[in-house]
């Protein structure tokens, strides 16, 4: 097991409510600076805990930040799942999970900003199970793989690629929104979008 696998699974043996205010404190803190400009001990201070048990259950500040983004992004694939519950049609399956991420994505611009200035892709990727996410993506994973045995979607790439696209214009549209400000809603212009995203990645 690698150190940062121990470190995350430390993390699950931590107080509910004492794992939320240092989710928290990440939060807040790493979504205002880049990951080489924050220390660990601003992280105890705003999460009312020691340096010591911060050590001890993540290890590191890259585990620690890893395994906080993890827990969000967790959160959000529930959110899809419950979604997902009692809708028959598949592109109406789809669209619903386009609009959860946009949803989400407007109750926790924090995530996005911190995403955009923390977060090194290649560090993450070293992270394994935690870049993967099996919750998010593979729940993504699971209605793509349902609209290509309908025959509704284009069977021409792999699976994969079609994930790559949704989630391309789903992590840019969250980009650019708190770059402009967060001025529009995302969700009242999610139908015009899902239907752009629809046209590329449908059967032809």
């Amino acid at each position: 097991m690698r150190h940062s696998e121990a470190a995350t699974a430390d993390a699950a043996l931590l107080d509910p409510d004492t794992r939320v205010r240092i989710e928290r404190a990440v939060l807040d803190v790493f979504s205002e600076r880049e990951f080489h400009r924050v220390g660990l001990i601003e992280i105890a201070r705003g999460a009312n805990v020691s340096l010591q048990t911060i050590y001890k259950y993540y290890g590191s500040k890259e585990a620690l930040l890893f395994s906080s983004l993890d827990a969000w992004l967790g959160k959000l694939a529930e959110r899809m799942i419950d979604h997902l519950q009692g809708i028959e049609d598949y592109k109406e399956r789809l669209r619903k999970v386009f609009w959860v991420f946009l949803d989400f994505t407007e109750k926790n611009p924090k995530i996005v900003q911190l995403m955009m200035s923390s977060v090194y892709i290649n560090t993450w990727r070293k992270q394994g199970a935690q870049y993967d996410n099996p919750e998010l993506f593979g729940t993504f994973i699971r209605v793509l793989a349902e609209g290509r045995a309908k025959g509704v979607l284009n069977d021409q790439v792999d699976e994969k690629v079609l994930l790559d696209y949704i989630m391309g214009v789903l992590f840019r549209l969250s980009q650019t929104w708190v770059q402009r400000g967060m001025k529009d809603s995302l969700t009242r212009q999610a139908n015009v979008l899902f239907e752009m995203l629809w046209r590329a990645i449908s059967k032809p």
